[in-house]
C-alpha cells in the first residue's frame, strides 16, 4: 500500500505545481467536487452497459464501470492527500474502524 500512497503524493505534487496559481483552499474544495464528477462517470457507465439510455444503447462496458470505479478511488486519494499530509494514516484509521464495525458482529 505504501507505493500507491507514494504514487499519490507524485500526483498531489505535479497538481500543485499545475494549480500553484490559485488559492489553496479552492485547490481543496475542487479536488473535493471532483470525486462527484468522477461518481457521475461511474453512473454514466452503468448506463452505458445496461442500455438503459434509449439515444446511447449499449455503449459501454463492465471493464469501463471497473475503470471508472478505480477514477473515484484514485480521486478520492488526491483529495484526502491533499487535506492532509497523514492521508495514509487518516485512510488505515477509517478501514479499521469501519472493518471492526462492520465485521465485528
Amino acid at each position: 500500500m505504501r507505493e500507491t500512497w507514494d504514487t499519490v503524493e507524485r500526483l498531489v505534487e505535479w497538481l500543485d505545481a499545475e494549480s500553484a496559481a490559485m488559492p489553496p483552499d479552492m485547490v481543496r474544495l475542487l479536488r473535493v467536487l471532483k470525486i462527484s464528477e468522477e461518481a457521475g462517470e461511474v453512473a454514466e457507465a452503468i448506463h452505458g452497459v445496461t442500455g438503459s439510455n434509449p439515444r446511447k444503447g449499449d455503449s459501454h462496458t463492465w471493464d469501463d464501470v471497473q475503470s471508472e470505479l478505480c477514477d473515484v478511488i484514485l480521486t478520492s486519494m488526491v483529495a484526502l492527500r491533499t487535506i492532509t499530509p497523514d492521508a495514509a494514516k487518516v485512510f488505515a484509521k477509517r478501514l479499521a474502524h469501519v472493518a471492526e464495525r462492520s465485521l465485528d458482529r
